[in-house]
C-alpha cells in the first residue's frame, strides 16, 4: 500500500492509496483535476506531467530515455519532471508528493 499526494494546478491537496498500477490511473480513476491519461499510460502524450517534490526524488527515480524524450517536447517540464503513468504503485512510493504540471 501506497499512499501519494497530488497537489492540483489549483493548489488542493488529493491524497489517494493504491496497491497496484500505475500512479496515472490511480489518478484518472479518482478524477484528480490535470491528470488526464489520454494514451491509456503508453508514455506518448504527457497529459500526466507531474514534478516531484524534491525531498522524494529519490522514491521515483529517473525518467527513462523514452520518457525523457516525451518531457523534451514539454514547456513545463523540469529537473523534478516524471509522468505518472510511468510510475509503478509499490511500497517505495509511499509518502511521495506530486505537483500537476501546468497544461500545454
Amino acid at each position: 500500500m501506497a499512499k501519494i499526494t497530488f497537489i492540483t494546478r489549483e493548489n488542493e491537496t488529493v491524497t489517494l492509496e493504491g496497491t497496484s498500477g500505475s500512479v496515472m490511473q490511480l489518478a484518472v480513476d479518482n478524477n484528480v483535476p490535470g491528470i488526464d491519461g489520454d494514451c491509456g499510460g503508453v508514455c506518448s502524450c504527457a497529459t500526466c506531467h507531474v514534478h516531484v517534490d524534491t525531498a522524494h526524488t529519490s522514491k521515483t527515480g529517473e525518467a527513462s530515455e523514452i520518457e525523457a524524450d516525451m518531457l523534451e517536447l514539454n514547456d513545463h517540464a523540469n529537473a523534478q519532471s516524471r509522468l505518472c503513468c510511468q510510475l509503478e504503485i509499490s511500497e517505495d512510493l509511499d509518502g511521495v508528493v506530486l505537483q500537476v504540471a501546468e497544461a500545454e
